[in-house]
């Protein structure tokens, strides 16, 4: 289907509106209001059109074939000065000063409405700021747009801002007369509202900060950027989410430190808003730098522990580029080494394990899910483990209204928030196959697989409801061929229902999960677009491989689609790069951002210091099999992991000259890192790096299916499930370095448990786990409902040693109590 707008002959597809087709073609249309991806509010009115000789507003209209539309007529235009001049009155004249001048939309479109008199006046009413922790409200500067409250609830999924009463006086009557009536009723609703929390006078959050990003003035402001540097002075620098597998698209925006000091430095992280949604470790956690001079001491020692072979194994993380991962790989084949990175280990494995059953790579990305009306997620405390996925599947369940499962030990209440039809299922530990079994009985097209599985039924009585017998129906019939009417008895005797017991089969996975298969059924009304969203909790199980064994065929039997989210940053590129060792040789371990014999590290107590990930260019391979550039934001001025390869014989002057490098036969591309680009485009298409080639992993599929054998975990007296997890800003050591989300390590304790072992915020306890125990302070979670967890981004305290999976059983003894 075809539409014209401003002369230009447009393709689009039925349902979509004219403000996105507009955008998906470089056609300019002003709005204030709307925010791509999510609800229209009509709440500017800047984007009203022509269509068909009627005005209309783009954000909201359908295109329909054929249709014409006309946005850049100066009748429009007046109407859009008028609007403009509504915003102004009594906005404060602080451009000069404001931390949104050089970006301000106010600004831009006044100008571009050309907006040079003001007409009309009400008196200003008193509007206090509002310090909300890492966000700040300048009511004043606020002109109710509310795109904040609409990123937060169809993105995001908090609904945590709302409008409130601002308390001013009416707007005279007498002024419609001389504003057009859009202005008019902009002006009006304006006077009206502000902008506040929720709930109380605090905001309740998870603090993104993406609130911050769509305020097209400068009411929400990051509270650390706030009255620290012009708009205009900073330098955008490109990059990758360093923090977690998304790898998003953000910028470090630089300058100078001073004017004595002219060291560059971060002042805050931007982010294209209308496509790339930012979690909080990303646009806060940003001045993670190591500030550090070339050691030749310590440098000449590791290349001489490498020359002399002591060194025998490397031991790092997923926090690191492709090219570093290639380097490491070239180290391990030159000096035989053992590559030892436990997480991507089992990452690997259990994908490996996937493809060799299903003949393919797991095929979902985030644009399935955002397209998906149907979705489980499963293995994954999602909101903890991947914010940034779960915007995505917040937008999807808002956008197309959507439904889904969600299954975990954990009951995350804070996903009540995204939708009445995404129901939480509250599962043992221990259960998680079941989880696939159920998936498997219920929607796979194998016989064999839904024959293996019949004997896993159960019997039950159900009770419906029925018409009355037919004999009353007839009687009606009957009457209505004679031409009579109908008695007052038989008229009330046909909606009459009588109660029938019949039986049924239920599944007993369903049962075992809990879930309501009547509900089910109504869930999936008329939905076409099915995702499986699959996290770690699965990479790390007991019966992992049997898990992957079993997730394939849920890909290759059934509708759904399957997402994997890896564990950390860079994950997926380590599992394709590296060759993973499972053991340790005798002999030397240097850690690589890990502690070793010889710490090559960001971390305080290295031997070498190393670079962080804002000083290092290189690639990532993101969760959506992506090959994603990130740039260096500022200078390390000691030693590259390149300078050691190089010293051991080695000959590449940049790390980034690896890029070209990076393994062919594991999907990657030789192109050379410049080449690489690194934005969306006005309609939002993603033109970051390349897709990995995933024709290399496609194979003969074995479609191999283990029979179940139900067994799940249970407590005794004194027993807590305990969770590996951190908070939803954290993402390891790595995060906790920056100084706006640092913080000493926790128990993360459900409010059930609380209440159950007499526990509050900053009680001491102590943890036992078989022979190891562990005192730590009690963080009260209000949203976890029950069981407790327990972070891992401290580097003090090496946590993930208690696990052998994501959850344990722990022993919890209360020690002291809050005095505060």
């Amino acid at each position: 289907m075809t539409i014209k707008i401003n002369g230009k002959t447009c393709t689009f597809e039925e349902g979509e509106y004219i403000l996105n087709i507009a955008r998906r073609n470089d056609i300019f249309i002003p709005a204030i209001c709307y925010l791509s991806g999510c609800s229209p509010t009509l709440a500017c009115r800047m984007c009203m059109v022509e269509a068909d000789g009627k005005k209309v507003y783009s954000c909201n209209t359908k295109a329909k074939e054929g249709m014409v539309v006309e946005s850049d007529l100066q009748n429009l235009w007046d109407e859009r000065n008028e609007i403009m001049q509504a915003y102004c009155i009594n906005h404060p004249l602080e451009c000069g000063v404001c931390d949104k001048s050089g970006e301000c939309e106010l600004q831009n479109f006044t100008h571009k409405s050309r907006v040079n008199i003001q007409k009309h006046w009400i008196k200003d009413t008193h509007k206090p700021h509002k310090h909300w922790g890492v966000i700040n409200y300048d009511p004043a500067l606020c002109i109710v747009c509310e795109r904040c409250i609409t990123v937060c609830k169809d993105k995001i999924g908090e609904s945590a801002l709302k409008t409130v009463p601002r308390g001013g006086d009416s707007v005279d009557s007498g002024f419609k007369d001389t504003m057009g009536k859009d202005a008019y009723a902009i002006w009006t609703k304006f006077q009206k509202s502000l902008i506040g929390p929720s709930n109380g006078e605090m905001l309740d959050c998870s603090f993104c900060g993406e609130c911050t990003s769509v305020c097209p003035t400068g009411a929400l402001i990051g509270s650390r950027f706030q009255y620290t540097s012009n708009i205009w002075e900073l330098k955008r620098i490109p990059a990758s989410n360093p923090h977690s597998s998304d790898c998003e698209l953000m910028y470090y925006d630089i300058k100078q430190s001073g004017i004595s000091n002219q060291t560059p430095k971060i002042y805050r992280v931007s982010n294209d808003f209308a496509f790339a949604t930012l979690n909080r470790a990303a646009r806060f956690a940003f001045d993670t730098q190591n500030e550090a001079s070339k050691d030749k001491k310590a440098f000449n020692k590791l290349v001489a522990l490498f020359e002399n072979n002591e060194i025998k194994n490397i031991k790092f993380n997923s926090f690191i580029t492709n090219e570093e991962a290639l380097i490491l790989q070239n180290l391990k084949k030159k000096f035989d080494l053992n590559l030892i990175n436990e997480e991507a280990l089992k990452f690997k494995e259990f994908l490996d394990e996937f493809i060799s059953n299903c003949g393919e790579f797991y095929n979902a990305t985030t644009k399935d899910i955002t397209n998906s009306d149907f979705l489980v997620v499963a293995g994954t405390l999602l909101r903890y483990d991947a914010p940034t996925l779960s915007y995505k599947i917040n937008n999807a369940l808002v956008m197309n209204k959507g439904a889904g499962l969600y299954f975990h030990p954990l009951e995350d209440a804070g996903l009540a928030k995204y939708s009445k039809n995404f129901i939480s299922h509250t599962h043992k530990s221990g259960d998680e196959e079941q989880i696939l079994y159920f998936l498997l009985q219920k929607f796979s097209t194998d016989e064999s697989i839904k024959e293996s599985l019949a004997e896993f039924f159960v019997s039950e009585n159900k009770e419906i409801e029925e018409s009355i017998n037919e004999e009353v129906i007839e009687q009606v019939i009957e009457k209505d061929e004679e031409g009579n009417e109908i008695s007052k008895e038989v008229k009330k005797l046909v909606p009459k229902k009588v109660k029938k017991t019949i039986e049924v089969k239920r599944s007993v996975f369903a049962r075992n999960l809990g879930v309501d298969e009547d509900k089910l059924e109504d869930l999936l009304l008329k939905k076409a677009n099915f995702t499986f969203v699959v996290g770690s909790d699965f990479y790390f199980h007991k019966n992992a491989l049997k898990l992957a064994k079993l997730l394939a065929l849920v890909q290759s039997t059934t509708p759904f689609k399957v997402f994997l989210n890896p564990t950390h940053t860079n994950t997926l590129g380590v599992a394709m790069i590296c060759d993973l060792d499972e053991g340790i040789k005798d002999g030397k371990i240097l850690g690589y951002n890990e502690k070793g014999d010889f710490s090559f590290s960001y971390e305080e107590c290295a031997n070498l210091a190393s670079s962080s990930l804002n000083q290092q260019e290189g690639t990532f391979l993101n969760y959506d099999k992506r090959v994603v550039p990130t740039n260096a934001a500022l200078e390390f001025g000691g030693y590259f992991l390149n300078d050691l390869a190089n010293a051991l014989g080695y000959d590449e002057e940049y790390t980034i000259n690896y890029t070209k490098k990076l393994p062919a036969n594991k999907g990657f591309y030789a192109l050379d890192f410049d080449s690489l680009e690194n934005f969306y485009t006005n309609g939002g298409e993603c033109k970051r790096g390349y897709e990995l080639n995933l024709e290399c992993f496609k194979q003969v599929a074995k479609k191999e299916f283990i029979a179940p054998n139900l067994q799940n975990l249970i407590l005794k007296d004194n027993e807590i499930l305990l969770y590996s997890a951190n908070p939803s800003y954290q993402f390891g050591r790595f995060s906790n370095r920056a100084s706006a989300i640092s913080e000493a390590i926790f128990l993360g304790v459900s409010e059930n448990l609380a209440k159950e072992k007499n526990l509050q915020d900053k009680d001491l306890v102590k943890i036992s786990i078989k022979d190891k125990t562990l005192t730590l302070s009690v963080r009260v979670d209000k949203d976890i409902k029950n069981g407790a967890y327990l972070p891992y981004f401290d580097e003090k305290i090496d946590t993930l040693n208690f696990f052998d999976e994501r959850f344990i059983v722990a022993n919890l003894e209360k020690l002291g109590a809050n005095n505060e």
